[in-house]
């Protein structure tokens, strides 16, 4: 997934365990594998298409439903333009703009298929694969306690520890807290990859704190992604944790967020 990966669990035979499990998810998903299912529906986007494993379908259908609840602003056929724009020079960035619609992803549920409707279309996992692969490496390992993270995506489960949010304005932690009950922490920004397509906002960074590591996520992304309209009225009425920090250093954040942590400090900067 071209980052680092964090797993403590009760034993090294579980951590090995987990460790296998992210890369098969890795060798589905990622784009940056020529033979992955995601890369093949990509090849024949416009074409045909792609029988997948239950895993790529699943990540695949849950991106529709996000991008549908975020009304398109977490939309994985971005694709076209991080993917065959940015990084393959096959098509023009004003024809890539185009292309992005994830209405144009077709699942057939009988047939496990996915189909992209428009050649050069694609899709680009990377808001959202790595919270799916935390939270399905926490479902298949089945222990009563533990911590897995990979970059800015975490889960911990069954105990208490402390957990913090980088500041991307100082290089130092922005918060710092203990988490009252299971939870998932996800933070998004465009300070070190420039990955995140949206809106010009005054917005530097997004964390999203949740029960389940796919959401957070997707949503972090799609978050960042919205202009301040769309994002003051999607988080009216949230039912998760969140934590915005702007590019003037103020800090915005709900009240759910002290449901899931305690012994919550800002850092001054």
């Amino acid at each position: 997934m071209g980052t680092y990966a964090i797993i403590d669990l009760p034993d090294d035979e579980k951590v090995y365990k987990v460790y296998r499990y992210l890369k098969e998810i890795e060798s589905k998903l990622s784009d940056y594998i020529e033979d992955s299912e995601v890369s093949q529906i990509n090849k024949f986007a416009g074409i045909k298409p792609i029988k997948v494993s239950p895993i790529t379908f699943e990540v695949i259908k849950k991106s529709l439903e996000i991008c549908k609840m975020t009304n398109g602003a977490f939309d994985i056929t971005v694709g076209a333009i991080t993917i065959n724009y940015k990084r393959k020079g096959l098509i023009s960035l004003e024809k890539a703009k185009k292309l992005i619609n994830c209405k144009d992803v077709v699942l057939d549920e009988k047939n496990q298929t996915v189909f992209l409707k428009k050649r050069f279309m694609a899709i680009d996992l990377g808001g959202i694969g790595k919270g799916f692969a935390v939270q399905k490496a926490y479902e298949e390992i089945n222990v009563d306690k533990g911590f897995i993270a990979i970059a800015g995506d975490m889960k911990v489960w069954g105990h208490s520890r402390e957990v913090a949010i980088y500041n991307p304005l100082n290089k130092s932690i922005l918060m710092s807290a203990k988490n009252k009950k299971d939870l998932c922490l996800s933070t998004s920004g465009n300070y070190f990859r420039k990955h995140i397509i949206g809106k010009d906002t005054d917005l530097l960074q997004v964390s999203v704190v949740y029960k389940d590591c796919t959401f957070t996520d997707a949503i972090d992304t799609g978050i960042f992604a919205m202009s301040k309209k769309e994002r003051e009225e999607f988080l009216k009425n949230a039912d998760f944790g969140y934590i915005l920090l702007y590019n003037d250093g103020r800090v915005e954040f709900n009240k759910i967020v002290f449901e899931y942590l305690d012994e919550v400090q800002f850092y001054p900067f």
